[in-house]
């Protein structure tokens, strides 16, 4: 196999591994996981979860270090990110009551996940 590939896939492996670990640890922290790995027209959202009047869009990385996994998301993602939270609002009209957050999940080898709430600015 070519090595290109062969990274790739490890790294795909890793992250679907990063996103059950944030999964399991949202939900130890009381969220209600609405979906997991949703695909809509802006892109996939890792994880929709709710808590209290919280709606909480989870972007999950994991990289080396909290900052990486910050720099991993580009301000272009950021916008789709929160585009896709505010179609999915509409669309489901039972979610638009709720306060959109988009939050990081970063994940790193050897450390203890970091949930960010609001990592990211209102960027529509």
């Amino acid at each position: 196999m070519n090595r290109r590939i062969e990274r790739g896939s490890k790294a795909h492996r890793r992250g679907h591994w990063a996103e059950y670990i944030a999964l399991i640890h949202l939900m130890l922290k009381g969220y209600r996981i609405l979906g997991f790995r949703l695909k809509i027209p802006q892109g996939e959202i890792d994880i929709l979860a709710l808590k209290g009047n919280r709606l909480a869009m989870v972007e999950v990385k994991q990289r080396r270090t909290v900052a990486e996994a910050l720099e991993a998301v580009t301000p272009d993602q950021q916008k789709r990110l929160w585009q896709a939270g505010l179609s999915l609002q509409a669309k489901r009209k039972n979610l638009s009551r709720f306060d959109l957050n988009i939050d990081l999940y970063a994940i790193g080898p050897r450390a203890w996940p970091v949930h960010i709430k609001n990592a990211f600015i209102d960027m529509t």
